[in-house]
């Protein structure tokens, strides 16, 4: 692995995006109007090409294989479907022999590359409304990661997770969004800011050192969400240079996207579960109390899309599994806990009757397979690197 191998980056605390220099392409869908399931404005990872350059990879050809245009990555506000742009993250950490990646992309990232949203957050009286607005407004711009914020003893935790069904490299994803969530901080806070710890979902890297460069505080791996913690006081700072006007029409602006969005109502839905699945606040009470609807309501909705609200449950549930089991090295018995499950046996009869297997199975199976693509070593796709 190239773990001790890092391009040269710039410090991007100030909240100043680097441009690539071409003329902006038309996206598939309008990147000022509202988007569907699945699909997120490319704004974080639009730096995936940069980083691939300055390992030396020509990133179109990488871009291609994943099934995007390269033309896509002149402007982050393009919008790309998630199941494509996680391909791109896997075909990226293979050929980079890159395990971090993510983290790679997330730290040239900005404030300002979170488009509305970040901007949002710049003119926000204090960072705590700045994180609500993060919080509330990240679907407007991506319905693929969801992003929460809780206090527990005076700590305040951000957290984001994947919650597009059976996406790929969300590791990489969520250390994108972690790596960029600091750089946020920094820009509301001051470039000295740094968390108290950070909580990532996968297993202990060779060389942690990137993640403790980037963090400048103590890395927990194997852990069950993506989480910042830093003292909830720091969400009482105000914003240096927040303007009330401009805000007002950030505020707007997004408002106006919200009115036109089309139906969103299942979206809605995973987007909480994902949240709050692991927090046992998942009850069809608790999601209808959120959505500010009637029990019955939420029942009626779902039916009408065809899904019932067990099936949509069990559905964020075999999710969270499969990346647990996938991404991470936590036993059995805590997946099953923090899944709601009184044992682990009533984990692994549910995770056979959605997947065939036993979790311990599929997990082995997952290892065994996480050097192949579609079955083709990733040598055949990256010019001869070897995932190792």
């Amino acid at each position: 692995m190239q773990d001790n191998i890092e391009p040269a980056h710039e410090d991007p605390s100030k909240g100043r995006a680097e441009p690539i220099a071409a003329a902006p392409v038309a996206p598939p869908s309008s990147a000022r109007g509202t988007i569907p399931p699945g699909y997120i404005h490319l704004g974080v990872s639009k730096e995936i090409a940069p980083v691939l350059r300055e390992f030396g990879l020509d990133p179109n050809a990488l871009i291609r294989a994943s099934g995007l245009d390269p033309r896509l990555f002149e402007d982050s506000t393009n919008v790309v479907p998630i199941a494509a742009l996680a391909r791109l993250y896997t075909l990226s950490a293979a050929a980079t022999r890159c395990p971090h990646l993510g983290l790679l992309v997330g730290r040239r990232a900005t404030i300002l590359s979170m488009d509305l949203v970040g901007r949002l957050m710049q003119h926000s009286d204090t960072v705590g409304a700045a994180l609500d607005g993060l919080v509330s407004n990240l679907n407007v711009q991506d319905r693929a990661v969801v992003a929460s914020l809780t206090k527990v003893d005076g700590m305040a935790l951000l957290t984001f997770a994947v919650y597009s069904p059976q996406t790929e490299s969300t590791e990489q994803i969520t250390d994108a969004s972690l790596a960029v969530a600091v750089n946020a901080l920094r820009a509301l806070c001051g470039s000295e800011w740094n968390p108290i710890e950070v909580l990532v979902p996968r297993t202990n890297p060779a060389d942690p050192k990137s993640y403790r460069q980037h963090f400048r505080a103590p890395v927990r791996f194997n852990q069950e969400s993506a989480t910042l913690v830093f003292p909830a006081e720091d969400l009482t700072r105000a914003v240096a240079g927040a303007d009330p006007l401009l805000r007002a029409v950030l505020e707007d602006r997004i408002r106006q996207l919200r009115t036109n969005a089309g139906a969103g109502f299942q979206d809605d839905i995973r987007r909480l579960l994902r949240t709050r699945m692991l927090g046992a606040r998942s009850s069809a009470e608790d999601i209808a109390g959120l959505l500010a609807v009637h029990r019955r309501t939420l029942s009626r909705r779902l039916k009408g899309s065809g899904q019932g609200y067990r099936s949509m449950t069990n559905e964020i549930r075999f999710e969270i599994a499969r990346q647990l089991l996938g991404d991470t090295e936590v036993p059995l018995a805590e997946i099953a806990a923090a899944l709601g499950y009184s044992e682990a046996s009533a984990f692994t009869r549910a995770f056979r009757r959605w997947s065939g297997q036993t979790p311990t199975a599929w997990r082995a199976g997952w290892a065994h397979g996480a050097c192949l693509l579609d079955g083709a070593p990733f040598s055949a796709l990256s010019g001869g690197v070897q995932c190792r």
